[in-house]
């Protein structure tokens, strides 16, 4: 039986996950060429064909299928015995910092994992607007930081770009009227200017129909119909759909999220970091 790298495993995951090699080389950051090399040697490994030719691209084949099943198992496994080793005897605290999009979705399975390895850590969780989360990692208060990018930072591990939406109620909107009703968060808000700058841009007539300080008020603003919003896909749930394309609204953004590791974060912390620059989606 011939060993197989983790590294190869978790370039072939990202073009499992990815879908092309490039993007695969994105999330591995290594160039094409190298990534392209890793799977002939992984092939060669498994004595198997993992990819085939599909028009200019290429897909899984049905042996690649499994691997990618056997390689997630695999590197979930390798992962937790990683932070279960350095985690069994550490202890202290951490403070995460995250915004709602992220505590709603990826974090608590994450977290949960961590805590599994790290079992005398205390976790101080965060929860809020990018701005303020910013301010507080900026002043020390925060070890680890997940929100919305300001602006390039040295302290970056990890850099999430997420396509804007516009989302409605699954039942339409409550009034038909030439302006569109907007529910936008209170600002300084990304999602709100871009929003705006979109509907200005196109010369499209809107009001700002309700206004909130927090993601759970504008979901409730969007799920009564009283106006679109503008989220990623995070932000989908049931009763909550993308705006029909009947409404003709412009093309947005993407939105970018990237993870911050203080500096003077200690191992657990850094531990942590590692764990959500890994698993979250690129």
């Amino acid at each position: 039986m011939n060993p197989i790298d983790p590294e190869l495993l978790r370039t072939f995951l990202a073009f499992a996950e990815g879908g092309s090699l490039a993007r695969a080389a994105m999330a591995v950051n290594r160039s094409p060429s190298a990534v392209t090399a890793q799977m002939q040697r992984l092939e060669a490994l498994i004595g198997e064909r993992l990819l085939a030719p599909a028009g200019r691209g290429r897909v899984l084949t049905p042996v690649g299928e499994e691997l990618a099943a056997h390689a997630r198992r695999i590197l979930d496994a390798h992962r937790d015995a990683w932070l279960s080793l350095r985690g069994a005897r550490a202890d202290g605290r951490i403070s995460l910092g995250s915004t709602q999009d992220f505590a709603d979705t990826m974090l608590p399975g994450l977290l949960r994992r961590f805590a599994r390895s790290h079992p005398r850590i205390r976790l101080d969780l965060r929860i809020g607007r990018s701005k303020e989360l910013t301010a507080a990692f900026d002043q020390g208060q925060i070890d680890i930081l997940l929100a919305m990018r300001q602006a390039a930072a040295d302290d970056e591990l990890l850099v999430l770009g997420e396509q804007m939406l516009w989302l409605c109620s699954d039942r339409g909107l409550a009034t038909d009227e030439e302006e569109l009703p907007l529910a936008v968060l209170d600002p300084p808000c990304g999602f709100r200017a871009a929003a705006i700058s979109a509907l200005e841009r196109t010369g499209r007539r809107f009001r700002i129909a309700a206004t909130s300080p927090s993601l759970s008020g504008l979901r409730a603003a969007v799920l009564s119909s009283i106006a679109v919003t503008t989220r990623t896909e995070r932000f989908l749930s049931t009763g909550i759909e993308r705006a029909p394309a009947h409404l003709g609204l412009p093309s947005l953004p993407p939105a970018e999220f990237s993870l911050r590791l203080h500096a003077r974060a200690d191992k657990p912390a850094a531990d942590l970091a590692a764990l959500l620059a890994d698993e979250l989606p690129r």
